[in-house]
């Protein structure tokens, strides 16, 4: 296996991509969240296209426009449809034996997915996708992440014994009480253009939900918690960073490429 750097064409602007090469006619496109490069946070992206490769999937990374190596102006995931079309188109290109492709995108890069209705893939992993509202980014978190924190704090033996020696704000801690039990706000308009979106979506679809993210807290909120399609990675956080956390995502991307 081996990994090559390339440029594509999107419009009359040059679009920045790696391949990491692989004999399967199944390949994955990683499609980066944020503003992340394609390396993705601390090399997670880079390395997870390595394993991939290496168990026989290639896998096409790339920058969307006006990020990393990519040309142009960085007008966001609401705005990358044609950013990721052409990654698509390149990745056929440059892999022709591939005749499957499952789109693989954590955070807004699950929402741009969503929004775009798969954008010409075959198949979609969403992982902790963003149903946030830009002007709701840095509010108080909703009802349903403050009472998982709680959660998770009253299963921790050691935050019972800083509560039972006074150690707790008692104050913060009823305002927090009392947020936890507001009712939950409706779905945000983006949350219900990605259902609008995903529901478009003929092909294979697998929600991967960590737990322990806000992100996936405020989605899980937003959509039907009894979809067949969520997986839960029970602790897991946002970049999946623990060593058994990168394994169940490595593993859950494995099985619908072998699917």
């Amino acid at each position: 296996m081996s990994r090559h750097s390339l440029t594509f064409p999107c419009g009359s602007l040059s679009l920045a991509g790696t391949l990491d090469t692989a004999p399967g006619t199944t390949g994955l496109l990683i499609v980066s969240g944020g503003n992340e490069v394609r390396a993705g946070a601390f090399g997670g992206q880079a390395a997870l296209a390595a394993r991939i490769a290496a168990a026989g999937f290639p896998v096409f990374r790339f920058d969307r426009r006006g990020v990393g190596d990519s040309e142009g102006e960085n007008r966001g995931f609401r705005h990358s449809a044609k950013d990721l079309s052409a990654a698509l188109d390149a990745f056929r290109a440059i892999a022709p034996q591939v005749a499957c492709v499952v789109g693989f995108g954590n955070c807004d890069a699950a929402s741009a997915l969503m929004l775009t209705r798969g954008a010409g893939c075959d198949a979609l992993v969403l992982s902790n996708p963003w149903t946030i509202e830009e002007d709701d980014a840095g509010a108080t978190p909703p009802p349903a992440a403050i009472r998982a924190r709680y959660a998770e704090k009253l299963a921790n033996p050691r935050e019972i014994m800083r509560l039972a020696s006074g150690g707790v704000n008692l104050g913060k801690l009823a305002r927090g009480l009392v947020q936890a039990l507001r009712p939950s706000p409706p779905p945000s308009s983006l949350a219900q253009a990605m259902a609008a979106g995903l529901a478009g979506f003929p092909g294979a679809v697998r929600i991967l939900l960590a737990t322990a993210d806000r992100t996936a807290q405020v989605f899980e909120q937003a959509w039907d918690k009894g979809d067949p399609r969520i997986r839960r990675c029970e602790g897991g956080t946002h970049a999946y960073v623990a060593p058994e956390h990168r394994a169940w995502l490595e593993a859950q991307l494995l099985e619908i490429l072998r699917a």
